[in-house]
């Protein structure tokens, strides 16, 4: 029996955090080839410490000369994350930043398999949704993004010129009857570029934005506040910690609430189905709540390299289905071509839509007229409920 009272936690980091900068280098480096050709092959790996950026893994493009062009512009990509983020400090400055490229082209091996339609590895994807945000999306990571995106905006637009880059937030949500009704506990650290600044002046400038984030009665004189608990944090991002692609899976996904597959997304091409079917898990797990199928949905997909169908599909409603969820898994494989060809057909993937995805989540985000976020569209819900 599941439990309807409890508390769960979930983290974020902001656009600052070191891993945060790889994955934001690597997708610029993709939306780049993509621009250039849009069946560009890329799985492309960020690391980032002080004053230094390494850039690795592999690309490819028909036009050897398009290819070209795109690694001699590299180092201008980096160099503009860095500077967009917002890095001006002496251990890691936009312009003085060391860049080694280290891209070569793919591997004919790998490409032989993917030529054909099939998948670009082997792997198992997940995704989910519930009812418990406007979003679907679980109450305690959608809030932790929430919280450092509006901070992030606040530091852009010069109200909170105190702050700098690299922050991370962690929220303990109540649930009480299995819905979500406010923190017990928010977590706050962020980087500030005055060294006089003391924890309790930090918090002064946060909770105003923090307060207008969350929804109204979350926050109650119970309610524990941590931030910068530690004390100082002036030197933050790759300076004080290193950074690397990839390494933020479960920040990029449902914060824990759910599980999550293998691989990373931030680098690779559609044609990796760790990002392209985690994309068409979501959206598939999305439109069954949205159909009115079920409050949660749990879906599973897995392939093999160079095998163009998926393997299985399970889904899962946690006792919150409206119908058998095997009829589920036969309805969503009927509404969509789950090969790696439908996906990206269906959710248009070969576009320069990834830099975007980098930091806070790469679920629960509006979709845009561009293509970007095509995966949070409802538009199979009605589908799915006339099978049923």
């Amino acid at each position: 029996m599941s439990r309807n009272n409890y508390l769960f936690t979930s983290e974020s980091v902001s656009e600052g955090h070191p891993d945060k900068i790889c994955d934001r280098i690597s997708d610029a480096i993709l939306d780049a080839l993509l621009s250039e050709e849009e069946m560009a092959r890329v799985a492309c790996e960020t690391f980032a410490t002080t004053n230094r950026v390494v850039i690795g893994g592999e690309v490819g493009l028909a036009s050897k000369d398009k290819l070209g062009g795109v690694m001699d512009s590299v180092d201008g990509i980096v160099r503009d994350c860095v500077k967009a983020i917002g890095y001006e400090q002496d251990g890691f400055h936009w312009e003085t930043v060391e860049i080694d490229n280290l891209l070569h082209e793919q591997s004919a091996h790998i490409a032989q398999g993917v030529d054909k339609d099939g998948a670009g590895d082997q792997g198992i994807m997940f995704g989910y949704a519930c009812s418990e945000t406007p979003e679907l999306m679980p109450a305690p990571i959608h809030y932790s993004h929430a919280v450092l995106r509006d901070l992030a905006e606040a530091r852009h637009s010069g109200e909170t010129p105190q702050l700098g880059p690299d922050a991370k937030s962690q929220l303990s949500v109540k649930y009480v009857d299995g819905k979500p009704v406010g923190v017990t506990s928010i977590v706050l650290s962020t980087q500030h570029l005055d060294d006089s600044m003391s924890s309790a002046d930090v918090r002064d400038v946060v909770e105003p934005y923090i307060r207008k984030t969350l929804p109204d009665g979350w926050i109650s004189p119970e309610t524990e506040w941590h931030v910068n608990p530690t004390g100082k944090f002036v030197i933050g991002g790759p300076d004080g910690d290193a950074g690397l692609t990839g390494r933020k899976i479960i920040v990029d996904t449902y914060g824990g609430a759910a599980p999550h597959g293998g691989g990373a997304f931030s680098g690779k091409d559609p044609t990796k189905v760790d990002r392209s079917a985690a994309y068409a898990a979501r959206y598939l797990a999305k439109n069954v709540v949205a159909a009115g199928l079920a409050k949660r949905c749990t879906l599973q997909l897995s392939y093999a390299i160079g095998v163009a169908k998926p393997l299985s599909i399970y889904c899962d409603t946690h006792g919150t289905g409206e119908v058998p969820e095997s009829e589920i898994e036969k309805a969503v494989a009927q509404a969509m071509d789950l090969t790696p060809r439908g996906i990206i057909e269906h959710l248009q993937l070969r576009r320069p839509i990834y830099q975007r995805t980098a930091a806070y989540g790469h679920f629960g985000r509006a979709a845009t007229e561009d293509g970007g976020f095509s995966w949070e569209r409802t538009d199979l819900a009605e589908t799915l409920k006339s099978a049923f």
